[in-house]
This record gives structure tokens, sequence and C-alpha cells, in this order.
């Protein structure tokens, strides 16, 4: 049976320049090199799933602007389907100018069209969310719409996945009703705080909270209250942006799939550890054949 994933995010031009270093305030630098590549964490994770085999849908606005109309015929050449993405003439199209130097990067995100996904656009989706396996969300549109979202399909008992990236603070109500939140250890403790400890934070949602820890693995706390960290598989690493997206969008496919959770985490990070190796978030990301592969080879 196809799993069949909805995705209410962000859809972005990722324009990155590359020059010796990091330019200082008021500085003029020469820059080596400029590429317009696509991003955005929601149309990330929906072509991770795509690429993964699950039947996606995008949700989101672009501008009406050359940006906008790359990044959809982007999302669609990778099987995304894009029939409910609005293209609004409010706003110019997500961008993120990223610059890279001496092995780091500054990134100024303007989030244009995507702050466009608000309650009336989700009014009109909701129809159409109702029919998906699981709806997966982030925090780069108003976290107004992403509360809304979670809200409705608790109500209508359709499973969430929240990854609350970029961090931010998720109220205890919104946690009690998605499915799976998935912070990496910086957003668990903007979310829960320093008082505990990830043990005690785990142990307290059980199957629920995924904290994910870079080259250190993932770690889950199942219905036993046993905590296990799934290790990262060695990569060699070539570009890290957007592992973490490969790694949701995984999950998402194999829990929609019906693993169990050291299962989807196994297979999620492995996915996620392959992205690394290939240059671009999207570009970069495997297929399922290449990740069974890898897990073949593994075994």
């Amino acid at each position: 049976m196809e799993m069949k994933i909805a995705v209410v995010g962000s859809i972005n031009m990722d324009m990155t320049v590359v020059a010796e270093r990091i330019p200082l305030k008021g500085e003029t630098l020469k820059g080596e090199s400029v590429h317009y590549i696509p991003g955005g964490k929601g149309a990330n994770q929906a072509v991770a799933m795509a690429k993964l085999g699950a039947k996606t849908e995008m949700f989101g606005c672009v501008g009406q602007d050359v940006n906008g109309q790359k990044l959809l015929d982007n999302l669609a050449s990778f099987g995304v389907e894009i029939g409910h993405i609005k293209v609004t003439e409010n706003a110019p199209t997500g961008i993120a100018m990223i610059t890279v130097g001496e092995n780091d990067n500054t990134i100024v995100v303007v989030a244009g069209a995507n702050n466009e996904v608000d309650r009336a656009y989700i009014d009109e989706i909701k129809p159409i969310l109702e029919t998906y396996d699981m709806v997966v969300l982030q925090h780069e549109i108003p976290l107004d719409s992403v509360h809304y979202v979670v809200d409705f399909c608790a109500n209508k008992k359709i499973p969430v996945l929240l990854n609350p990236a970029p961090a931010a603070q998720v109220p205890m109500d919104i946690i009690e009703k998605v499915t799976y939140l998935t912070p990496n250890e910086h957003e668990a403790v903007l979310i829960f705080g320093k008082e505990k400890t990830t043990e005690e934070f785990l142990k307290q949602y059980p199957e629920k909270l995924i904290i994910t820890q870079g080259s250190k693995g993932v770690s889950v706390a199942l219905s036993s209250s046993e905590v296990i960290t799934v290790p990262a598989r060695p990569a060699k690493v070539a570009d890290t942006t957007g592992a973490g997206d490969t790694l949701n969008g995984a999950f998402a496919v194999r829990k929609a799939a019906g693993d169990d959770m050291k299962k989807a985490l196994a297979y999620a990070n492995i996915a996620a550890s392959l992205s690394t190796e290939k240059f671009g978030a999207q570009s970069g990301m495997p297929t399922e054949k290449e990740v069974e592969q890898e897990m073949k080879g593994e075994k």
C-alpha cells in the first residue's frame, strides 16, 4: 500500500555565495561563485520523502516570480504533487542568502511568500489534508499556522510529525497533540528547559519525542520506557545541508509504512548519512533503492 504524506511548510530559493571568508561589518569582498539552490525545510522534507517512494504533496506559498516558478518545477521534477501550492501576488518567493567561507556560513532568511501560509490558506486545504496518512510540519511558516494545522489534525486523528526547526518555543498542548516531535539537542533545551536531562525528557514522551544528535545518532524512549540511541552511520561527509530534513522525511515515510520505532530510526539514520556524501540538500538525498542497498550491505 502506498503511503500518502502531506507537507505544510516552507519553499525557499537558497542563494549561496562562496567567498574566501565571511565579510566583516562594512567590508566588501570578492565572491568566488554564486549558486541558486532550491531549499526550505518543508520543500526539502517533501523531496526526501518523494525520493524514498512515498506519494508526497507539498502545501505552501511561492511568489509570482522566476524563483517561484523554478521551485515549483523543481518539486514536480522529483515527483512531489504541487497542485495546491498557492502562487501569491502579495510577496516574493522566500529566499535564504547564504555566505560560505572558511568552512563556516552565515544565513539570512527572508520569509516572503512563506508568511502567506495563513489560517485562510489552511482552511482551503483542510479537505485535502484529510486524505493523507500523515502531515509533516516545520517552523519556517508562521507558528500560528503550524499550531492551527496541529489542532485540525488532532481533531481528525491524522498523525503529525513536527520538526521544531528553526528553534522556537512549542506550547505544551501542541506537544501533547503531535504524534512525533523531532528537535535537535539545542531545540530540545529551548522547548523543555535545562532542568531535566535528555533522558528525562525522552521518558516523559515515549515513542513521541525523538532527539537528533548529529554524528552521535538519534535518541528515543520506547513504550517500555527504555531509552535507545540509534547510532549514526559513519559517512564521508561532503555537505551536511539537508541531512536533518532527510532524516525527518525518511522517518515519516517508514512510520507511515508501519515500521516500529527502532527500524524507522535506523532507516532514517542511513538515509541522512547518505545525504551528506553528496553536494546539495535535495540533489544529495538518497533514493529508496540506495538506502535499501546500504541496509543490505550492513547486515
